[in-house]
C-alpha cells in the first residue's frame, strides 16, 4: 500500500500536538460529504475521493455518537466557535454538498437513526420533480426535499448549474447565488440561509471574497461554507466557513484526527502554496495539492 502523506502526517505528527495545545476556545468541525454509494472509485487517489461506501458513511456515525457529538447547523456552528468550550462539550456539523439522492435512500436513515441532522446544499438546475442528473449520478427530486425537510435535514445553496463562480462577472454570479435561493424557498417554503462555493474555493484573491460576501449578504444569506480545509473558529469568516473533506478512505483514527483538528494542517499548507504561487514563487506543490472539486 503506498504511503498516503496527509494521513501518516495527520496521525503521528499533528495529532500528538494537539493533545498537547488544545485550548479553551471551540473549533467546530465541518464535514464535508458528497455522495454515499459504492461506487467504484479505486482509480481515484485517496483524498480526492468524493464517495462514501453506505458501511463505511454507517461506521463514521457510529464513531460519532459513541463519542458524543452532537449535531449543529452551520449558522450554529459559528455562534459556538466564538464560545468558551464547555468541558466535555463535542459537536460537529454534517454537510452534503450536489444534492445526490443517494443522500434520501442511503445516508438520511443512518441519520436519522443516531438522532443526527445535517444540511444538504442543492445546485437547483439538477433537482426537479423527477430525478435530473449531475456529475452521472441520479439528484433528489423536490418531494423528497421536502419530506426530508419535515425530518428535519436543512437545505442551502449550491448555486443553480454549479459554475466556477471566479470565471464570471458580477452579474452572474448575483444570478447563481440569489436564483438558487429563490428555487429553494419557493419550493419548500421556508427560507434559505446558508451558501456552499462549489469547486476549490480560492482563499488568497481577498478582491473577489469581499465581493463574492457582499452579494451574500445582500442576497439574504447568514452563513456559508468553503472547501478550505480546516475547522471552524472564532477568526472564521461567516461567509466561507472552512470544512473537514470526508470520505470511504477515512478509518476510525484518520476520523478521530481530523475532528480534535490534526488535520487542519493541510489548509493552512494549501493557503501558503496558493500565495507563494501567486507571487510567483516557484514551490513544490503540497500533498494533497488542491481542494476537491
Amino acid at each position: 500500500m503506498a504511503l498516503r502523506l496527509d494521513r501518516f502526517a495527520s496521525l503521528y505528527l499533528f495529532w500528538p500536538i494537539k493533545r498537547f495545545t488544545s485550548g479553551r476556545r471551540a473549533a467546530i468541525p465541518i464535514l464535508m460529504y458528497h455522495s454515499v454509494t459504492d461506487e467504484d472509485q479505486s482509480s481515484v487517489r485517496p483524498y480526492y475521493k468524493t464517495t462514501t461506501a453506505p458501511s463505511v458513511f454507517r461506521a463514521q456515525m457510529e464513531l460519532l455518537h459513541r463519542n458524543g457529538y452532537e449535531t449543529l447547523t452551520p449558522a450554529q456552528a459559528i455562534e459556538f466557535a466564538r464560545s468558551v468550550v464547555r468541558q466535555g462539550e463535542k459537536n460537529v456539523v454534517i454537510t452534503f454538498d450536489d444534492g445526490f439522492q443517494d443522500f434520501y435512500r442511503t445516508a438520511f436513515p443512518v441519520l436519522n437513526g443516531f438522532g443526527f441532522t445535517a444540511t444538504v446544499y442543492l445546485p437547483t438546475a439538477f433537482i426537479g420533480d423527477s430525478p435530473g442528473y449531475f456529475k452521472g449520478r441520479p439528484c433528489l427530486t423536490w418531494t423528497e426535499v421536502r419530506e426530508l425537510q419535515d425530518h428535519g435535514i436543512s437545505f442551502g445553496s449550491h448555486t443553480v448549474n454549479h459554475p466556477q463562480l471566479r470565471t464570471l462577472d458580477r452579474n452572474a454570479i448575483s444570478s447563481e447565488i440569489v436564483e438558487s435561493k429563490r428555487t429553494i424557498e419557493d419550493k419548500t417554503g421556508r427560507p434559505v440561509d446558508s451558501f456552499a462555493y462549489p469547486y476549490a474555493f480560492p482563499q488568497t484573491d481577498s478582491p473577489f471574497k469581499s465581493m463574492l460576501k457582499g452579494l451574500l449578504a445582500e442576497a439574504g444569506y447568514k452563513s456559508g461554507v468553503c472547501t478550505a480545509v480546516g475547522r471552524v473558529t472564532r477568526k472564521s469568516d461567516p461567509y466561507f466557513m472552512e470544512r473537514i473533506p470526508i470520505n470511504g478512505c477515512d478509518d476510525d483514527a484518520l476520523l478521530r484526527a481530523k475532528l480534535a483538528g490534526a488535520y487542519d494542517w493541510v489548509g493552512h499548507s494549501q493557503a501558503l502554496f496558493k500565495m507563494a504561487r501567486m507571487a510567483g514563487v516557484r514551490v513544490s506543490r503540497p500533498t494533497p495539492s488542491i481542494d476537491p472539486a
